[in-house]
Order: C-alpha cells, then structure tokens, then sequence
C-alpha cells in the first residue's frame, strides 16, 4: 500500500507499507517519494499505483503551494521510481476557460469552479487538475488516463506519455465535452465527483469506484460511489448506483482532520470479494468489502438510459 503521510504545516510525502489479511506486517520508517522539485515543493499526494506493461505506474498530485496539478513516476520493484514529471495541463484557469468557453456545449458549471479558483489563488493559478490514473490495460492500444477538472470526471487517451504537452491539451480542451466520463447527477455528488480506485476488470465491464461530495446546507460530505463502464469503450457508462456504496458513518470516518470523509483509492479482488481501502476524515485509512458478484447484480439493475 502507498498513502499520503503529512507533517505540520500540510507537507506531503508518500509512504509504503505491506499489508497480511488486512494487516500491516511491515511499514517503512522513510517515504518512497518526498518533494524534490519545485512544482511539488509542498507535497506529493493521493498515490494511485497500477500495474500495466511490466512496469509500476505511481501517479499523485503534486502540490506547490498554490497549483495541483498530475504527475507520475514508475518502478520495475516498488522500491524505486523514477519521476517523470506533470502530465496533465500547465495552463491557466484563464486561458483554458477562454478556450472550452467558445464551445456553447460545456456545462456552465466549469466557470463557477473556475472563479472560485481564481478568487482563492489568484489569476495566474494554473488549472487543478487531480485524482489521475490510467486503465491497467490499453484500450486500442491506447493508455486511458482518468483525471478530475472540478466538478466531473474526465479521460484522456494516448499512445505515449509524451505526447502531453501544452498543445495536446489545448486541442483537447477545444472539444471539451466528448472527453467526459461522468458528471455530478445524484443528490449526494451535487458539489463534485472525482477518479477513486483504479478500474477493475469484471466479466461485465470495468468497474470504477469514485469518490463524490454532496454539500447540504453549506455542510460538505465525501461518499464512495460506483459505475460500470464498457470494457471496449469505457466513455460508455452501462450501470452507476443511484446511492452510495458507503458513506462516513463511523465517529473516526465522521471526526478527524476534515470531517465527514471517505476517500477510496485502491482496490483489490480476493476470494470473489472487491475490498476497497479509503482514506477515513483524513486521518487513517480503512477498508470495506462487498462481494464482487452481489455488486455487479446491484448495478444490473441500475442500467444508464442511452
């Protein structure tokens, strides 16, 4: 397992450890990845690993201060990685709103995050971009990369990594609207939804845990949601559950350092049950199971209208 540990005043690292039935048998006293360069100067966060290719792929946010952006590192052993960099956009909220904003297609939506965003952080604050990780598998001999422009759920698809630069993300932004996965539609994700846990291959499609934020009263609460997507066109979402997988309900998931939370971010299949491992008011981490079969019954059930 890899988690995000911090230190005061909110400086992030990301540790490892070895879990045994659900317990922890070894942990390392030193991070495997600590801040090194400037555009992540306050903290390297939320790591998602997926393995694809013969090769470890740890994506994070990496955090300056002021700009969240995507980046990732890889490893042939767990133990070392190599960073490579961002790879979602450095652009300004500005200009990337100025580009999707010619297209009367995109959800107004985007602008209201977009001012908050620069009235907290100021005009230059480049677009936050987090919560990314691609498909364990090429589609079409494609990585799929999911990543979150508040408040829905995008995927971006590529040959190679080298291709995310400025101009490929400008191009992406002019047709904006065909690269969502999923937007905010229940009562409980009526803020922001965001990429969980990598996808999961099922005999039924991939199934793809998220995170989603309903605010009630001005009062914000995390949940654990759930769709299903096609297996050879993930854009395509078959099932989603109209409720929530789980949601805090326990005094250490509802009291901690940001309260009312519950974060998934990996996920395994053992002995038929998906056991899904989430961040708990920002100050442990936990796991639910559910049987993986009874699951894929529930989301039968709950088909999306095309």
């Amino acid at each position: 397992m890899f988690y995000r540990a911090v230190r005061h005043d909110n400086y992030s690292t990301i540790g490892y450890c070895q879990l045994k039935d659900n317990k922890v048998i070894k942990r390392l006293s030193r991070p495997v990845l600590v801040p090194e360069y400037d555009y992540e100067k306050q903290g390297v966060e939320d790591p998602r690993i997926v393995f694809q290719g013969g090769a470890y792929y740890l994506f994070y946010t990496a955090f300056d201060g002021r700009n969240a952006l995507g980046a990732y590192a890889t490893s042939s052993d767990l133990v070392n990685f190599t960073k490579h960099g961002i790879i979602t956009p450095q652009i300004s909220y500005r200009e990337v709103m100025g580009i999707i904003g010619r297209n009367k297609n995109v959800p107004k939506r985007y602008f209201h995050y977009a001012r908050n965003a620069l009235r907290r952080n100021g005009p230059d604050v480049l677009l936050w971009d987090k919560d990314v990780f691609i498909f364990p598998k090429k589609i079409n001999n494609s990585f799929w990369l999911v990543h979150r422009i508040m408040p829905s759920i995008q995927i971006a698809t590529f040959k190679n990594f080298s291709e995310l630069t400025t101009e490929y993300w400008r191009d992406y932004f002019k047709a904006f609207e065909k690269h969502t996965l999923l937007d905010p539609h229940y009562r409980f994700e009526n803020h922001k939804i965001g990429g969980g846990c990598p996808p999961i291959e099922t005999e039924a499609g991939w199934l793809f845990i998220y995170h989603s934020v309903g605010r009630i009263f001005l009062r914000k609460r995390y949940y654990a949601a759930v769709a299903l997507l096609d297996y050879h066109n993930p854009r395509k979402v078959i099932a989603r559950l109209p409720y929530p997988l789980f949601s805090p309900s326990s005094s250490w998931e509802r009291k901690g350092n940001v309260k009312n939370v519950v974060f998934p971010s990996g996920a395994v299949v053992r002995d038929k049950r998906l056991y899904i491992y989430y961040g708990a008011a920002d100050k442990l981490i936990a796991a639910k199971s559910v049987d993986l079969a009874e699951l894929l019954t529930e989301l039968a059930k709950n088909p999306i209208k095309l």
